[in-house]
């Protein structure tokens, strides 16, 4: 791997890991789900214009696909990210990216589910060391913030959230590959629509249940506006098209186990911006994780699911 291109996945891991902290910076200016709101269907409109206007592409939808489009505006988006959010109220960028970490373990059981890719005794363990890694992080005492959110035994609900999230974004692939893989769609006018129907669903939800700031306050508001600008920026428009140009050169397995840094950026950055610390058995949790999905991916590799 040559030095530069390194350097690039580190860069994109970086800034993935900054999205977490800017994330929270946003809920701490303003209403969670008003902030989605916002961030999503300015985004598609950024997104859908260049799709338009600069690669001269179609916006259409076939009706039959409608229900697909729909599995990714309810998953993919809206459902993950308004709990993404909500619970950042009460959790540490870090410690919600180290949550997001799930995510390959769930997604790999989805395939077992719904496609049927075989499990075997290694891949089995890989997953089985991922999820007990997270207890060490679940079970240690929390912040006053957390705790002012209750529980569920050892697990705050901030923190039941973040899973139902994390669970609900991995539902979102299944979607996803529907509509790419088998229906011709390209990933960024999925991704587009996915936002699009995702933020006005999350502005519905929060003008009932949110106190909406005044149009001056937010325009005033610099937390806000440099987080809004910056998230778009970083999350939906650098991030993904870095994503995918790095895919195009490295496998999925190489990427997944860089995505490991992630959480080290966030607390780093977490902890310059805003003054969060992460207990010592983040890291320890960061560690066995990244272990178990060593294990998993090797075998992944040995059946030909992912091309070296």
């Amino acid at each position: 791997m040559k030095g530069y291109k390194l350097i690039l996945i580190l860069i994109l891991y970086a800034l993935f890991g900054t999205t977490f902290i800017l994330g929270k910076e946003a809920v701490m200016a303003v209403p969670p789900i008003f902030f989605i709101g916002i961030r999503m269907i300015l985004a598609s409109i950024i997104l859908l214009g260049f799709i338009k206007f600069y690669q001269r592409g179609s916006l259409a939808i076939k009706r039959k696909d409608l229900p697909w489009f729909a599995g990714i505006i309810a998953f993919h988006i809206y459902i993950s990210y308004v709990l993404e959010f909500v619970g950042l109220q009460y959790l540490t960028g870090a410690k919600t990216c180290l949550l997001y970490n799930l995510s390959p373990f769930i997604t790999a059981l989805f395939s077992y589910f719904f496609f049927g890719e075989m499990m075997t005794k290694r891949k089995w363990l890989g997953l089985g060391i991922g999820f007990l890694a997270f207890l060490p992080s679940l079970m240690i005492q929390a912040p006053a913030q957390e705790l002012s959110a209750g529980g569920f035994g050892f697990i705050s609900w901030p923190e039941i959230m973040l899973m139902v999230s994390v669970t609900s974004a991995c539902a979102g692939w299944i979607f996803m590959r529907k509509l790419t893989r088998e229906l011709g769609y390209s990933y960024f006018f999925v991704n587009s629509i996915g936002m699009l129907g995702g933020g006005v669903l999350a502005l519905a939800t929060s003008y009932p249940t949110e106190v909406w700031p005044s149009y001056t306050s937010l325009i005033s508001n610099v937390p806000f506006m440099r987080s809004l600008f910056l998230l778009i920026l970083i999350g939906n428009i650098v991030c993904f098209n870095l994503y995918g140009k790095l895919l195009a050169t490295y496998s999925a397995t190489i990427l997944s186990f860089f995505g490991f840094v992630t959480p080290l950026f966030a607390a780093l950055f977490g902890w310059y911006w805003l003054g969060e610390t992460v207990h010592w058995t983040f890291y320890v949790t960061v560690f066995f994780v990244a272990f178990g999905l060593y294990e998993f991916y090797q075998e992944e590799l040995k059946q030909g699911y992912i091309l070296k």
